[in-house]
C-alpha cells in the first residue's frame, strides 16, 4: 500500500490512499453516506489490485479527514470532487466504483464527467428522487438513528446498525466489524456531515432518464435482501443503463461482506476487459 496524504481536487482537501501497482488500470471506489475510505477494507482493495487495478479510495467532503464543508452541496458536487481527485492524480480516466451514496456519485461522475469514466460500476446503489425505491421502516430506523453522545455509544449503535443492514446469508462477526467500527469512531466522527450528505441526497432529482445516455460499461450489484436501499433500485438502473450487467447476489443485505469479494472483484475485472476489449 502507497499512502498519499492529501491532493485539493475541486477546493476540497481530499485524503486517498492508494493499492497495487501505480502502472495498472485505475480504479476509484467511492464510499457510502457518512463513510470513510477505510469503509473499502484493505484486504478487498488488495483483491482488487490482484487483479491488475491501481486501486484508490478516499474519504468524500464532509468524511473522514477530508474537508468538513459548512454550507449546503449536491451529489454532483461531490461528482465533481471525484473527478478533480483523478485531474490531481493525472489520471485521464477510471474504472468508478461506488457502493450506496457512493454508487449515486459514481453514477454522476459517468454522467456529468463522461471522459473520465472507463466503466461504471454501481453497487447497492440506485436512481435518486421519485424514482428511487424507499427503505423499509427497518432501514429508516437505521438512517435516522440520533447522534450518540459518548465513544462508546458510537460504537454500540455502529454495530447495531450493521447486524441490522447484514443480510440474512451472512452471519455477524462481531469481533471484526466492532473493530472496525472502533477504527472508522476515533479516525473521523462527524455527523454533521452525515446530515448534509443525506441532505445531498434527499435534494437530488432522479436519474433513470439521464442514465440511458450512458454509453460507458456499466456493472449493477446489489443485494436481494437489501433493507436500506431495495434491489428494485439496482434494478431500475440496470434497465436504464444500456447494456448494462445486473447482478443480484442471494442474502446479501446493503453491505458488502467477505463471502462476496472475489465473486465483486471478478465481475469488476471482467467489465474491465470488455471495456478494454472495446477500445
Amino acid at each position: 500500500m502507497v499512502s498519499m496524504p492529501r491532493a485539493n481536487a475541486n477546493g476540497i482537501e481530499i485524503e486517498y490512499e492508494t493499492f497495487g501497482d501505480p502502472l495498472a488500470a485505475p480504479l476509484l471506489l467511492i464510499a457510502g453516506l457518512g463513510a470513510q475510505m477505510i469503509s473499502w477494507d484493505e484486504d478487498f482493495c488488495g483483491l482488487l489490485a490482484s487483479r491488475g487495478f491501481r486501486v484508490i479510495r478516499f474519504d468524500n467532503r464532509d468524511a473522514g479527514r477530508s474537508t468538513w464543508v459548512e454550507a449546503a452541496y449536491t451529489l454532483d458536487d461531490m461528482a465533481a470532487d471525484a473527478a478533480a481527485l483523478l485531474e490531481s492524480l493525472d489520471i485521464p480516466a477510471a474504472h468508478v466504483v461506488g457502493a450506496s451514496m457512493g454508487g449515486f456519485i459514481a453514477q454522476l461522475v459517468a454522467l456529468d464527467h463522461p471522459d473520465r469514466v472507463l466503466t461504471l460500476t454501481s453497487i447497492m446503489s440506485g436512481p435518486s428522487g421519485e424514482e428511487h425505491v424507499q427503505p423499509t421502516e427497518r432501514g429508516r430506523a437505521v438512517l435516522f438513528v440520533p447522534a450518540p453522545e459518548t465513544r462508546e455509544q458510537r460504537v454500540e449503535v455502529g454495530v447495531w446498525a450493521k447486524k441490522e443492514l447484514l443480510g440474512p446469508a451472512d452471519p455477524f462477526d462481531d469481533t471484526y466489524e466492532r473493530a472496525r467500527i472502533e477504527r472508522a469512531v476515533d479516525r473521523a466522527y462527524h455527523p454533521a456531515g452525515f446530515v448534509r450528505q443525506l441532505q445531498a441526497i434527499a435534494a437530488a432529482p432522479g436519474r433513470l432518464e439521464r442514465l440511458r445516455s450512458l454509453r460507458a460499461p456499466a456493472l449493477v450489484i446489489h443485494g436481494d435482501a437489501d433493507i436500506l436501499v431495495p434491489v428494485e433500485n439496482g434494478r431500475h438502473v440496470a434497465a436504464a443503463i444500456p447494456g448494462a450487467r445486473l447482478v443480484e447476489i442471494e442474502g446479501m443485505g446493503h453491505d458488502v461482506p467477505k463471502r462476496v469479494w472475489a465473486q465483486v472483484a471478478d465481475e469488476i475485472a471482467a467489465i474491465a476487459r470488455q471495456s478494454a476489449a472495446t477500445c
